[in-house]
């Protein structure tokens, strides 16, 4: 793609050092313009290519013909089109160029899927007394407020537990623009969660004590300090922390990075997930579900790859193991304390307790714009980011067009104003494209639901999980390529304990019976065989589907970078590379006039 004449590029790896423009690397104008360049000293260009080359990545026979042309007396125009083709190969793809040919790449490294035990220093608590644990910071609906949320007290697990109160201790942060002058003060609320099983022989389970602070009237991409803790007792207040406000809505404003990631676990991929994400040095953290994995674990602290193969027909219910919780919660405090992270309900924080309660945990540990965004949910809600609009819905609660969620999106997305926030993202974990046969189809009637609600309305990329791969379609609406459609991008590869999902659905003997596809919580039957295109009659296609742009069954993360109104670069990163390497990455292009010709609020 080129960018006012020049190659557009990225920067981080030896493929996209900054380019010199096309138009101007050569000096004779009639070079520029086609004309014989046999009048040019063809050593000055021999030279520059030479090293333009040099720093980007070639096959041997590539290289050989390199050498080749360079042993050649007089054969510049070879050695420029090679250099052309070598410069053009190394710039990212664009959806702009229409749909691309789907790639699967062959298996590779698998890592390292075994959780970190509770006698790892990272997961152990540090703290005594009052003094605040788990420390995070989350986004409200505008970057004028933020939330930070943190735990005081211990747990208790046994047979008989009880709570902690919260009013033993306040809920307080301090902040200002200077580690030595927080001169602002706001006050919150806290809480205890339990997760109770009536049955003999079990162990429950009751929280430390959970602080959720709203901060109000903050400066948009400002750095603020802050303590949090009580005040008033002595060690409860936390060392002084930072982190930085999202830049002003508006459509020349962008955050820098944001990281997105999904079904991330603690395991020593989970640690190495994390490493490459921070050295991506993101503003922004979206997990979409699956957090840390503790209903994988009996209440004795037994754990599994599969719960399902070794306990289901053993446990009167399936039971969790909370510390797990903690764990992640401590794991995670130098990124969750200085970089906000919005976190989305999956099928692992469902976590059936006593009288059906479900989601007890994710509910109550993390802090959520649900008020400031009209749905009063945890599980479903909206915020805006500079330029972007940000849409989190929920796969495991109702999503029916007569269910309050729907309502929701609906009129969040008729107050959407595009000339203000020209992106609009959507999350959540169940994905509705993807071609493995793990959870192949299985949110089939949310997608029945919802995708013409979206599809209207422009949504412009979708963020998935669930499935434990990275997948990228191109864009794509009710399976048919749409110019229109979002680009669904699902990955569900972050670092967790059930390892790698690797067969696909078209393969031969890995379409998985219709009637095995729904997920017994999401509830409903939708998906039946194919009725028009390439899989018209069956199940699954007999190959990889054209909607499928890249596949490949590695533990990640992805980076997405807003340039402006209408170009985004996705970038997504494999754990057993180096860390600025880059797996997969595209141009995601919005064309506003002729996909959003119905809007009463077309921008750009």
């Amino acid at each position: 793609m080129r960018k006012g004449g020049c190659l557009a590029h990225s920067h981080g790896s030896a493929a996209h050092l900054p380019l010199v423009p096309l138009e101007y690397s050569l000096p004779s104008t009639a070079s520029r313009h086609g004309a014989d360049v046999t009048g040019v000293d063809p050593s000055h260009h021999q030279h520059y290519l030479s090293r333009r080359l040099a720093l980007l990545p070639r096959s041997p026979a590539a290289r050989a013909q390199e050498a080749a042309m360079r042993r050649g007396r007089g054969s510049l125009l070879p050695l420029l089109l090679l250099a052309a083709a070598a410069l053009a190969a190394a710039e990212p793809a664009s959806t702009l160029s229409g749909p691309a040919r789907p790639v699967t790449v062959q298996l590779g490294d698998m890592g390292h899927a075994v959780d970190l035990p509770d006698t790892d220093p990272r997961v152990q608590r540090h703290v005594t007394g009052w003094a605040p644990e788990q420390v995070a910071v989350a986004l409200s609906a505008e970057p004028t407020s933020a939330w930070l949320s943190w735990i005081t007290g211990e747990f208790q697990m046994g047979g008989a537990v009880k709570p902690l109160d919260p009013s033993t201790v306040g809920s307080v942060v301090r902040y200002g623009l200077a580690a030595d002058s927080l001169l602002h003060e706001a006050a919150g609320e806290s809480l205890v969660y339990s997760q109770l099983y009536p049955f003999e022989g079990l162990r429950n389970y009751t929280s430390g004590i959970i602080h959720h602070v709203r901060l109000r009237g903050l400066e948009p991409g400002t750095r603020y300090y802050y303590q949090c803790g009580d005040p008033g007792i002595p060690g409860a207040m936390s060392d002084v922390r930072a982190f930085r406000t999202m830049p002003a809505v508006g459509p020349k404003s962008y955050p820098g990075r944001i990281a997105v990631v999904g079904d991330l676990g603690l395991t020593y991929n989970t640690t190495s997930t994390v490493e490459h994400m921070v050295r991506n040095q993101p503003d922004l953290v979206l997990l979409l579900g699956d957090v840390c994995y503790a209903n994988l674990y009996l209440t004795n602290g037994t754990g599994t790859d599969c719960y399902s193969c070794t306990f289901a027909n053993s446990t009167p219910i399936h039971e969790t193991y909370q510390p797990r919780w903690d764990y992640w919660g401590r794991f995670m405090e130098p990124v969750t304390s200085s970089i906000p992270m919005m976190v989305v309900e999956g099928n692992h924080e469902i976590e059936e307790q006593i009288h059906n309660r479900t989601f007890a945990s994710y509910s109550s540990r993390f802090a959520f714009p649900s008020e400031e965004s009209g749905s009063l949910s945890p599980f479903y809600y909206s915020f805006d980011v500079g330029g972007i609009h940000f849409v989190m819905l929920a796969a495991y609660v109702d999503y029916k067009k007569s269910g309050e969620q729907y309502r929701w999106l609906q009129k969040d997305l008729e107050k959407v104003d595009r000339s203000v926030t020209p992106w609009l993202i959507a999350g959540w974990h169940a994905p509705w494209y993807t071609t493995y046969k793990a959870h192949y189809r299985e949110a089939e009637c949310m997608r029945v639901e919802m995708e013409e609600l979206l599809y209207s309305y422009g949504v412009d990329v979708v963020f998935t999980g669930h499935v434990h791969a990275y997948e990228r379609s191109n864009r794509v609406f009710n399976y048919t390529l749409d110019p229109c459609g979002p680009v669904h991008i699902s990955v569900g590869d972050g670092g967790n304990r059930e390892k790698m999902a690797t067969s696909h659905a078209d393969e031969a003997g890995h379409c998985p019976e219709p009637a095995s596809t729904p997920d017994p919580f999401m509830g409903g039957f939708c998906a039946s065989n194919f009725t028009s295109g390439p899989a018209a009659g069956s199940f699954c296609w007999d190959r990889q589907p054209e909607y499928s742009a890249y596949r490949e069954s590695s533990f990640g993360h992805g980076i997405l970078e807003v340039k402006n109104e209408t170009h985004a670069l996705w970038r997504w990163h494999r754990n057993q590379d180096l860390h600025a390497t880059v797996a997969d990455e595209v141009y995601i292009v919005r064309e506003p006039h002729k996909c959003l010709v119905s809007s009463t609020r077309l921008a750009y």
